[in-house]
Formats: C-alpha cells, structure tokens, sequence
C-alpha cells in the first residue's frame, strides 16, 4: 500500500493543526497556572521582626485550616461534655458505638451524619450464617432515643448462596442498650 503525495500533505496538515489545537488547550492553563498570564498583588500584613510574611509566634491564636481553636472530636474546654464542634453528633455515643461493635470490620463511618456500617461477619461458633450492623445516632443529646441500630443476619444454603434470614427485634434492642450502658460509662469516666 502506498501513499500519495497529496494524502501524505494531508496527514502533515492534519497532524499540525491536531498540535496547534493541543498547545492552545493544554498551553494556555499551564501558563495562566505558572502566572505568566498575569500577575496578582497581594498585600502581605507586616508581623515578625518586620518582615513580610514571617509567621508572629506567640501574639496570640491564629486560624488554622480548620479555622480558629482547629476541630475538636472528643469535646474542647468551652463545651459540655458529648457536644462536640468537630462531629455532628454526641461524642459519647457515637465512641460507644464503635466500641460496642468494634469485633465486626467496619465499612463506612460518618461522624458527621452519624452513621456506622459494618461489613458482614461470620462468627467463629456458627459458620453458616452472617452479620451486618448499621447504627444510627440521631442527635447531639445523650439520649435512650438518641440511638438506633439495625441488624442483617443471612444464612448459608447448601448451594453457596446467602440467602436473607429475619433478626428479632429484641437483637437490635440489646444491641442499642449496650451502646447506651457504654455511652453512659464514657460520659462518667468523662466527668470525674
């Protein structure tokens, strides 16, 4: 197989304005980026000895990434206990959940909505069935509503599936008072 000349110069022409288009696309935010494009004064306050920039040690609290005082997970000097800036729902709870559940493998864990999803578990005495845990807290209050749990239990068939098998109520309400009792002794530990 051959090429014309005239399909050669086509391909040339092509290929130029195929790098012609990438440098304009690709070009133009590198230079925007390294500041070529324009530049930007910014007034720098005086602090330090005088310098501009240098960081004032010591003269006070300076806002950090997470603004002024930074985050707090397990409560800071100006809150009552269990109420915490840093996670949206009550620290105690929220610690005694995880430290009820801590046996199963975690999934997701969110501090902000208040919500832990565990991975399914097998326990060690009973192979053909398996576990999963999601615990809700529900608000900033130590609170017996202030907790729900719901527990998924499936089984083993002969033929290598899962199969969804029920859970009693009283399973998830053992659970929720064991995450309670754990709360309420975080919270005096806390306290004394």
């Amino acid at each position: 197989m051959t090429l014309s000349g005239k399909s050669v110069r086509r391909a040339a022409t092509a290929l130029r304005l195929f790098l012609a288009v990438s440098v304009l696309f690709l070009g133009v935010p590198v230079l925007y980026g390294c500041g070529l494009a324009g530049t930007v004064e910014h007034d720098y306050p005086e602090s330090g000895a005088g310098k501009r920039g240098a960081p004032d040690y010591g003269r006070g609290e300076e806002a950090g990434i997470f603004g002024t005082g930074g985050i707090s997970l397990l409560g800071g000097e100006d809150q009552e206990p269990g109420d915490t800036a840093g996670i949206g729902v009550n620290s105690f709870l929220w610690r005694a959940s995880l430290d009820t559940i801590s046996f199963m493998p975690l999934t997701s864990a969110d501090p902000f909505g208040g919500v832990i999803i565990t991975d399914w578990y097998t326990p060690p005495e009973v192979r053909d069935e398996r576990f999963k845990i999601t615990v809700y807290i529900l608000g900033r209050d130590l609170r017996a509503d202030g907790v729900r749990a719901a527990v998924f239990r499936q089984r083993h068939e002969a033929d290598g599936r899962w199969i969804d098998a029920t859970v009693g109520k009283k399973t998830a309400t053992d659970l929720e008072n064991a995450i309670l009792t754990r709360a309420r002794e975080l919270r005096i530990a806390g306290l004394l």
